[in-house]
């Protein structure tokens, strides 16, 4: 295993304009990461999306920096209040070609968030996994064309549950179609992520490495910061070491299921960015070798 860094994780320094996207890609080769994964693409000052994903391709490949993954967002039922699928597929293999200027050997992209109960006559998630399925077949024979595997990850609620995530995966049933999993993930769900990521790691071509800390939901709020699982638990972003994911566990699992691709760290604590991403990695090297002894 590779151990990679998420842009998103500097997205907090993004946004205050303290540091650009290709920033932070000098930023990841800097603190001696392996990869970096890049999240959506940031442009600046009015150059296109095109232009800056070949900036940062130009720029990782001079600091012999590979880029892992490009991660975007995406409903396959559609955008807001309307179910169009197919203007959302053709976005999607837009994101894709993106990709491929990147230079990216593997997209993320997501499957669909929470909708109402009621959902133009589709109820739950069984209801429009078939929907979803064909969606996601489609754009990664899309993508395999292109030399990119596609990936959805537990992600959303409705499609975070392991269970949902196996069954998806097998709906789509294309060999170049896999997941993301993301260790955190799994807790927005009340999923537990050792179980988890043993029942799903066949399927991984990428992770993402997160923690979080826990407290029963029989707790009073704790204050800012914290946020409700679907199941009333407490969780608030952390250091990765610092919280309560078995992410050594985690890590074990994958290594002795045969994993061998990228872990990226996706820190969204409310710590120093720089200091959260640099203790995270520390530790996360540290499961690594553990798991070779």
């Amino acid at each position: 295993m590779n151990v990679g860094v998420s842009t998103y994780s500097f997205s907090r320094l993004i946004r205050s304009g303290e540091m650009t996207q290709s920033g932070a890609v000098a930023k990841t080769k800097e603190m001696g990461f392996d990869s970096v994964e890049i999240c959506d693409i940031h442009a600046e000052g009015g150059v296109s999306e095109a232009d800056y994903a070949r900036r940062l391709r130009d720029e990782a490949a001079a600091l012999s920096l590979p880029i892992a993954s490009y991660t975007f967002g995406a409903n396959l039922l559609g955008a807001n209040d309307h179910y169009d699928p197919q203007a959302e597929i053709a976005r999607v293999k837009q994101q894709v070609d993106i990709a491929a200027l990147l230079g990216a050997p593997l997209v993320r992209h997501d499957a669909f968030g929470s909708f109402p109960a009621d959902y133009k006559g589709l109820r739950g998630f069984h209801a429009v996994l078939p929907l979803i399925a064909d969606s996601c077949r489609e754009i990664t024979r899309y993508a395999a064309d292109k030399g990119i595997v596609t990936t959805v990850e537990n992600h959303g609620h409705i499609c975070q549950d392991s269970l949902r995530m196996e069954e998806l995966v097998t709906a789509v049933n294309h060999s170049n179609f896999g997941l993301t999993i993301d260790i955190g993930n799994f807790g927005g769900v009340d999923d537990d992520s050792a179980i988890a990521v043993g029942r799903l790691a066949p399927f991984a071509r990428h992770c993402h490495a997160k923690d979080s800390h826990i407290k029963a939901g029989t707790e009073i709020f704790p204050g800012r910061g914290w946020r409700a699982s679907r199941g009333g638990t407490w969780r608030r972003a952390a250091i990765i070491g610092h919280g309560n994911v078995p992410v050594a566990q985690c890590v074990r699992i994958l290594a002795a299921k045969g994993y061998t691709g990228a872990l990226s760290i996706e820190y969204e604590g409310i710590e120093d960015v720089l200091m959260g991403i640099s203790m995270g990695q520390e530790n996360l090297r540290r499961y690594i070798a553990m798991t070779a002894g």
